[in-house]
């Protein structure tokens, strides 16, 4: 006779890798004014008076104290503090501090962006494709961090190409489609998880992602949506709108018209919550609502968030605060770090994960001069999550492309003409395909011209 299932909150850490941020003294309070429509003359005084609440501010004094706490308003500004921060909160002690009821230590996952294409860059970002993504890769190789999850984050570009402001349309953000290029040909790297710029999507990112990545950890709904309109930049679904998303912990595969309502498309989103930030925060009623939520039988998946340029390890010690508190009122539920594509296995119908894991093959058909003329790609394990893989290519030039595949009528293999309409023959570098599974599985092939 079986055992009642082991009631357990998979924890999974979400951090939007995105390297150092500089923010000065005027940055601050042209953020204030953006934010809260509060207008002061910069000064370290000031400052000070506003984050002690010595300044009427017509009802707003709580929000700007929260915003300008010595955690938000304290920045990883340059690589090596980024890099110390880093080795303090990823130590084995640290992560040690408060195992999990496995006896596991504490687990990140690092979803890494590009920064590209900027004309202007004050908050000095680290500029260019892949610099972010070798500096993680090369940090989780290190002993200590084979538990992490290693993932994807994106911003949408700015209007006015300016690296410190964002935007909401991905047709508007070619950088997103040659950076997954660029990874897939020189990188031989594809994701399955996923976090959207500034917790924000639209239909034409909802539709983009339902192509090719089947884990989304974008969802910030929150209890009191009344919260976010006291914040200009927040006010109205401007950004981060998850209003009528699921609340209660649950993931959902969102439907085709609005991704915040369940629905039948493919991928499954999760719900994070953020650490010590100025709006969707994680408390303790959140956190008890997880633990009940698994109480009373139900797998649950509790995302939490947060940047890699603030400090880690204070917003680790306060979610452990509040886990301590909930194991207290909750004996029976047990908690586990995660990596995200495991939680979200652990929590989704065991139809999707009994799969074997994809693999695909390529093949060039080259003319009598041996030019590159069709690219054929098959399945050879498993099913391509959505229509078809992602295809990327590479130009003698040193020009990243993405463009779609021929479909065939078997359902399990592509095609790609190369000809005066796609890629000429003699232009063609490198091609390559990348993508994932339903389980989060990942493949990617790729052939170079080149050698």
């Amino acid at each position: 006779m079986r055992g009642e299932p082991e009631k357990i909150v998979y924890l999974v850490h979400c951090v939007d890798a995105e390297g150092p941020l500089h923010v000065d003294l005027a940055a601050k309070f042209q953020r204030l004014a953006e934010v809260f429509g509060v207008e002061i003359t910069p000064s370290h005084e000031n400052l000070a008076r506003l984050s002690r609440g010595e300044i009427d501010l017509g009802g707003k004094e709580l929000a700007v104290r929260q915003a300008l706490s010595s955690h938000l308003a304290t920045f990883m500004d340059s690589w090596p503090r980024l890099e110390q921060m880093l080795d303090r909160a990823t130590s084995p002690q640290f992560r040690q501090a408060l195992p999990d009821s496995f006896g596991q230590g504490y687990v990140y996952n690092w979803f890494v962006l590009d920064h590209v294409g900027y004309l202007d860059n004050p908050r000095r970002r680290t500029l260019g494709y892949l610099s972010i993504f070798d500096f993680y890769r090369e940090f989780l190789s290190r002993p200590g961090q084979e538990r992490d999850g290693f993932h994807w984050h994106y911003h949408f570009m700015s209007t006015y190409r300016q690296a410190h402001r964002c935007a909401t349309s991905l047709l508007n953000s070619p950088h997103i489609w040659e950076g997954l290029a660029r990874r897939i040909i020189d990188r031989r790297w594809f994701p399955s998880c996923c976090r959207s710029a500034f917790q924000t999507e639209r239909p034409d990112s909802h539709w983009f992602l339902e192509q090719y990545i089947p884990f989304d950890f974008t969802n910030t709904a929150v209890e009191d949506p009344g919260e976010l309109e006291a914040q200009a930049d927040l006010a109205g679904g401007r950004f981060g709108d998850w209003r009528l998303a699921p609340k209660d912990w649950s993931v959902y595969q969102p439907s085709h018209d609005n991704y915040q309502r369940p629905g039948h498309c493919r991928r499954w989103i999760a719900r994070a919550l953020n650490l010590l930030n100025r709006f969707a925060c994680l408390d303790q009623a959140e956190v008890d609502k997880a633990f009940a939520r698994a109480a009373s039988g139900q797998p649950t998946l509790m995302g939490v968030a947060g940047h890699d340029f603030r400090d880690l390890a204070v917003e680790v010690e306060h979610l452990r605060d509040l886990l301590r508190h909930a194991m207290a009122k909750f004996p029976t539920v047990k908690f586990k770090y995660c990596e995200a594509i495991e939680a979200m296995r652990a929590v989704i119908p065991a139809t999707e994960v009994d799969q074997p894991p994809l693999r695909l093959a390529l093949g060039l058909e080259r003319d009598a001069d041996g030019r590159p003329t069709i690219l054929r790609v098959e399945t050879r394990q498993g099913q391509v999550f959505g229509p078809q893989p992602f295809l990327a290519l590479k130009t003698r030039s040193q020009t990243y492309l993405h463009d779609n595949l021929d479909f065939s009528t078997d359902g399990r293999s592509w095609r790609y003409v190369f000809d005066t309409e796609t890629v000429l023959p003699g232009d063609l570098a490198a091609v390559g395909v990348g993508a994932a599974d339903a389980q989060g599985n990942t493949a990617v092939e790729v052939i170079n011209l080149e050698r």
